[in-house]
């Protein structure tokens, strides 16, 4: 339960990845790869898509294709591509980030990120915004949902100052499903949108990132120079496909399973939650009595593996790999260790 990374491609992903129709897709001629993209900027509501072998490189790729050298990436301070994603925006495109203090609901304060703008931008001591990066769901908030009138505004101040918005979505689809509405919805008030196939989608490999045309054929150029162009990549595309039009329907057993685990564990002495927190398939919560470190070596040595996920707390995450007897086990287990 450390991650939905661990999931494991269906019996039709195998089967689909055997049979899939390839080509080179550097040269563009891989037909399973372009159908997959044709697809993910359908369900996005974009003009055109990428498909890139990881999320980090997809937002990295983003960056690349809107950020000029020097400029800033406003991001937040509890957000994966600040934290999780190596720099890659100073490393690879000469941007700095502009950090912005993240609220507990994963929200970027709009007061916050209006300061993150210089009040003279025509001032040349100042580096300059170039791009605002939103994350939903959030993973470091524990899963939680951008609701639609934030995105809105936060999209209004990025035309005020005449910037694009990028949406780290790697749990897009679980953000569509929580609030009741399509991918398309969610990714409506971003210019570009990066999303996961190998988290609750269960594919092996891949991420795609959608928007506008021309910025994704910078992009495409940008995944070239990361070395991240694939061949005969319809192999791990015709997984993707699965994974976009068949996996989206079976997260609501996830979201199911994780507030199962969050309303068990409330109910343990020396575990700090709260339930209505869980809106998808991250769960977090703290110890009272117990070292973190002990914890999560006892359970791991009773079978149940998390890990600890900043400022103390415990994330445990469901996946199709996890059911509704393990979840039970899970906290059985977690039972078991803190009444030690």
């Amino acid at each position: 339960m450390r991650s939905d990374t661990f999931t494991l491609p269906t019996p039709q992903m195998l089967a689909a990845m055997t049979s899939a129709t390839l080509g080179d897709d550097v040269y563009g001629e891989d037909p399973t790869v372009r159908e997959l993209e044709e697809t993910s900027a359908d369900l996005t509501g974009k003009q055109a898509a990428c498909f890139l072998p990881s999320g980090t490189m997809a937002n990295l790729c983003a960056i690349l294709a809107q950020v000029p050298r020097g400029a800033k990436v406003v991001v937040g301070d509890e957000s994966d591509i600040y934290l999780y994603e190596a720099a890659g925006a100073s490393v690879c495109a000469g941007a700095s980030y502009e950090p912005v203090v993240t609220d507990e609901d994963g929200r970027l304060p709009l007061d916050r990120l209006a300061a993150a703008f210089p009040d003279d931008p025509d001032d040349p001591q100042f580096a300059l915004p170039a791009l605002i990066c939103l994350e939903n769901t959030h993973n470091r908030a524990g899963g939680v949902v951008l609701d639609e009138a934030y995105l809105a505004a936060v999209r209004n101040l990025a035309d005020e100052r005449g910037v694009p918005v990028h949406l780290d979505g790697a749990r897009l689809f679980n953000a569509a499903l929580a609030a009741g509405t399509t991918a398309e919805d969610v990714a409506r008030h971003a210019d570009t949108v990066q999303f996961c196939l190998s988290k609750g989608l269960c594919a092996p490999v891949g991420s795609m990132l959608a928007g506008p045309a021309d910025v994704i054929t910078r992009a495409r150029r940008a995944r070239k120079l990361l070395g991240g162009g694939m061949r005969q990549a319809g192999v791990l595309a015709a997984a993707g496909l699965v994974a976009v039009t068949r996996m989206p329907q079976r997260l609501v057993e996830d979201h199911a399973n994780a507030l199962r685990l969050a309303d068990g564990l409330a109910q343990l002495p020396g575990v700090t939650i709260d339930p209505k927190r869980v809106r998808t398939n991250i769960v977090l919560f703290r110890l009272t009595d117990l070292p973190w470190q002990r914890f999560v070596a006892e359970t791991a040595h009773l079978g149940l593996r998390v890990a600890e996920f900043g400022h103390g707390r415990i994330r445990a995450v469901t996946h199709r790999g996890v059911s509704r007897a393990d979840v039970d086990r899970a906290v059985e287990i977690v039972a078991r260790v803190v009444s030690r």
